[in-house]
């Protein structure tokens, strides 16, 4: 089994009491948090080393670094084997600013896109930018709103109310709480 599929076994357990999988995440959050410190101060530098080595460089055991590795991948210039690293698999920190900074808005990580290290890196007006197209980039917009007594769009010919409403209202019910199960 690799580091990657064991961190992900423990973190995501779904027979474990739910009180000790928060106490895991809570904790692993501000280790995170102050290895983003780290990189944040010096953004232009691509840290490097084996799994091992940058465990050791930031304090944490191969758990940490592995679960932080999992979830900087796909800000990084160049993404890692995480699927297949091990503590002796040379991989590098170097990340895409920009794609850092979105991917951290878009998983709510705001303890994360509000630390003081950005301001060094995006002044207040290229942070508002970068959010507002993340934020935006998920939004879905209807071209028209089909209204109640609107021909349905199934082509039936009868009104919307008395077709396929209540299906799609259902549908959409079903697609919110498949959406809040998947958290």
């Amino acid at each position: 089994m690799s580091l990657l599929e064991d961190w992900r076994n423990k973190a995501y357990d779904q027979n474990e009491d739910p009180n000790k999988i928060q106490k895991l995440w809570d904790e692993y959050f501000v280790k995170e948090t102050k290895i983003y410190e780290q990189l944040l101060t010096n953004p232009d530098e691509e840290v490097k080393g084996t799994v091992k080595e940058l465990a050791e460089k930031y304090g944490y055991d191969l758990e940490v670094m592995v679960a932080f590795l999992d979830g900087i991948n796909e800000s990084l210039v160049e993404e890692n084997p995480i699927e297949t690293m091990e503590e002796d698999t040379v991989v590098s920190l170097k990340f895409d600013k920009e794609k850092l900074y979105k991917n951290m808005v878009e998983a709510d990580a705001d303890w994360l896109y509000n630390l003081p290290q950005w301001n060094d890196i995006f002044d207040e007006t290229k942070r508002k930018e970068l959010y507002r197209e993340q934020k935006n980039s998920h939004t879905f917009r209807n071209e028209k709103k089909i209204g109640r007594n609107d021909p349905c769009p199934c082509g039936s010919g009868k009104k919307y109310k008395n077709c396929c409403l209540k299906k799609d209202q259902e549908e959409a019910r079903r697609a919110a709480k498949e959406r809040e199960a998947a958290l």
